[in-house]
């Protein structure tokens, strides 16, 4: 199994973070298998698109949450990832 769980929807509150207060998150390793995913279906075309991130943040977005790292941003490239047999990405993960 690649993710730890698969979700449809946030299970947690509504943030409210900006991308600009989400790019003053550093960046840290998460292993996959430890990532529950917000989203259910994926496009074919944004996974394999070689441009993906070009507007938006090179770092997945997780929501740390009563002791779920949820995958709130970025699962095309977390499946990418996984795809390429890493077991580990590097994200921006919120404490809430």
């Amino acid at each position: 199994m690649i993710f730890k769980a698969v979700r449809d929807g946030r299970p947690y509150p509504d943030h409210g973070r900006t991308m600009k207060e989400w790019s003053e998150i550093p960046p840290r390793p998460v292993r996959l298998d430890q990532l529950i995913t917000t989203k259910r279906e994926l496009a074919l075309d944004r996974l394999l698109a070689e441009d993906s991130t070009f507007y938006g943040d090179l770092f997945p977005h997780v929501v740390q949450w009563q002791g779920g790292l949820y995958l709130e941003d970025g699962l095309h490239r977390a499946l990418r990832a996984a795809l390429q047999q890493r077991t580990s990405i590097h994200v921006r993960v919120l404490i809430l």
